[in-house]
């Protein structure tokens, strides 16, 4: 449970580092981000836990990933500027 539990974390964290690093511009503070990813990354392994009831590390991975990417996907920011149409 420890190594699983460890597993999604660090596997929250290189999501959310890798996320950073590339969108830098789109994303809020560095520490906010890598939080989102472990935290993510530990609620989805503990939905999958519970959900499955599976000691199989690599379906509590792919859980972890799921909810951490879609976590992290929250916290961007759009590109460019907004346009909104002045209809009256």
């Amino acid at each position: 449970m420890l190594l699983e539990a460890i597993s999604s974390a660090i596997l929250g964290l290189a999501l959310a580092w890798g996320a950073y690093h590339r969108l830098s511009h789109r994303f809020p503070r560095r520490a906010l981000v890598l939080a989102t990813g472990v935290a993510g990354a530990l609620f989805g392994a503990f939905v999958m836990n519970t959900a499955l009831d599976a000691g199989n590390l690599l379906t509590m991975l792919l859980g972890a990933a799921i909810v951490s990417t879609a976590s992290l996907s929250l916290l961007l920011r759009p590109a460019g500027r907004l346009r909104h149409s002045a209809t009256a």
